[in-house]
């Protein structure tokens, strides 16, 4: 399994102090020096350059000195002394005695700096002619395999090219899906701007995911037929190509072809996984697929919203932050009260004249109007007839519904707990811990839910499928076992038997105890 690489501890410690601003363009300095091929620079020289690379701040060799000084403490540039130039004076001897040039970390932290400047400044693409130019380098190395005419060059050359059409792939891709998740939560800005830019991106993604099929089996097949002529013999040629140089104590060919079999992997696990399993770009043309139709939705909600003057969700968003406003319980069943007309009738008991003329399964709202008296409501009484009836008293009846709700649902929230675990598990050691190995009927019964809601949901990007409890509190993370065992699960009902998934149950945002399981 690939694992993420450690970095040394400073590396990039430069950019977090108080003078992080001179410490990176002093690094910029040594780069700009690089690319020019000037192996190493005096103090002068750092002065000069620094003006070069936009920082115009005046300073003093007294200034510059700390920041060398502390650079090289942290390894990222390294000082040797010039004993074989001539100097003119002590105050030549001084400034210019001293060289520096960059260290291996150096241009580590150099090019971390400029790659993370570059990511911040690019716009991710979905360009099918990257997809295009990968199927054409693909087609001509197979060519190239049969063909002894073609130089180890040629195959260097278009195989370097192969990589970089990959790399640009996979960059593009990240950057662009990153990009789309933004815009599909954002709100902001005016709507006609909103629906402008997501209109052009559906259009976008429609005209990408057209033909990605057809592209994709070109390119396995040309992956296909490399690996049949001799994928090896392919690097080996390209290896004589690259023309890497002798250097002493090492041997560059065996990490080079290392780095170009983890490049393969890379294409294949895109468009022809060894292990069979399903390439990425089927993955990226799901998540094409099911943004375009996200964009629809959500062009369809704003489209929907300007045609009416006013929302009902927008109206039911004012009131719940009415609702969270309240300081009391009171006032809240006042304010919804006002907002929903739950006023008492003092008038349910007044009838027609004559009731024979309304069949008694008469709608209320088709039924006739009955006359009510304004003594009713001030005096409580009607004017032909006695008094009316009082209006009973629920206020109790309301507290004991509130506390019966309450306890039924710290009693829901503490069987989420119990159920939640402490990372993946498999089902069948939900028993393990419990009393006689037997489960608990009323838990079962809410995995039982998550299970089902989960099993009928589609698999992510990543293979797992995900259940969500009725309110949102409580998720489900489940994946099929690899080695297709079975699990049993006892309750005091019944046996439940079935694969034994690998699960994950989490209570979300909240404060609920969870009960710890062990094994997964």
């Amino acid at each position: 399994m690939a694992r993420y690489p450690r970095l040394p501890v400073e590396l990039f410690r430069f950019a977090t102090t108080e003078r992080a601003e001179l410490n990176t363009a002093v690094l910029y300095a040594f780069g700009a020096a690089n690319e020019r091929l000037e192996t190493w620079l005096t103090l002068g020289d750092v002065a000069a350059r620094l003006q070069t690379v936009g920082y115009f701040a005046p300073l003093t060799d007294e200034d510059l000195m700390p920041v060398l000084d502390q650079l090289r403490e942290w390894q990222l540039i390294d000082r040797t002394q010039d004993h074989a130039a001539h100097y003119s004076t002590a105050e030549d001897f001084e400034r210019n005695n001293l060289r520096y040039s960059l260290t291996r970390r150096g241009e580590a932290a150099l090019e971390g700096c400029s790659r993370a400047a570059a990511v911040l400044e690019a716009t991710g693409a979905l360009q099918t002619a990257v997809l295009d130019a990968i199927a054409e380098r693909l087609t001509e190395l197979a060519a190239m395999l049969t063909d002894h005419s073609a130089t180890d060059r040629r195959v260097y050359s278009t195989l370097a090219e192969l990589e970089g059409h990959l790399e640009s792939l996979v960059a593009g891709v990240k950057q662009f899906n990153g990009e789309l998740q933004r815009l599909l939560r954002d709100d902001s800005g005016a709507l006609d701007t909103f629906q402008e830019v997501k209109q052009a991106t559906v259009a976008y993604l429609q005209e990408f995911v057209t033909n990605l099929d057809h592209r994709q089996r070109t390119i396995a097949a040309a992956v296909a037929s490399i690996e049949h002529h001799g994928l090896p013999d392919l690097q080996e040629r390209a290896l004589r190509g690259a023309d890497l140089p002798a250097l002493p104590g090492t041997d560059p060919s065996r990490p080079w072809l290392e780095q170009r079999r983890a490049k393969w992997d890379g294409l294949r696990a895109w468009f022809r996984p060894a292990d069979g399993s399903a390439p990425r770009a089927a993955a990226l043309q799901d998540v094409a697929r099911r943004a375009i139709v996200a964009l629809m939705r959500v062009l369809e909600r704003h489209t929907e919203a300007r045609r009416r003057a006013c929302s009902a969700a927008a109206d039911f968003r004012a009131l719940a932050r009415a609702f969270a406003a309240c300081p009391t319980s009171t006032d809240a069943h006042q304010l919804a009260a006002a907002a929903f007309g739950l006023w008492p009738a003092r008038h349910t008991q007044l009838g027609l004249d004559d009731e024979d003329l309304v069949p008694a399964a008469t709608a209320w709202a088709d039924a006739p109007r009955v006359p009510v008296s304004p003594h009713l409501r001030s005096r409580g009484r009607i004017e032909q007839n006695s008094r009316t009836a009082t209006v009973r008293d629920v206020h109790e009846l309301r507290r004991a519904r509130q506390r019966r709700a309450a306890h039924e649902r710290a009693e829901l929230e503490a069987a989420w707990g119990r159920l939640s675990t402490a990372g993946p598990v498999r089902l069948s050691s939900l028993c393990a811990l419990e009393h006689l190995g037997i489960l608990e009927h009323g838990r079962f019964e809410r995995l039982l839910e998550l299970l089902g809601r989960a099993l009928s949901a589609p698999p992510d990007v990543t293979g797992h499928r995900r259940g969500m409890s009725t309110d949102g509190r409580v998720e489900l993370v489940l994946r099929a076992p690899a080695d297709g065992s079975r699990a049993t699960l006892r309750t005091r009902k019944g046996v439940f038997s079935g694969p034994d998934y690998i699960v994950d149950v989490r209570v979300l945002g909240s404060e609920l105890p969870t009960a710890a399981v062990g094994g997964s």
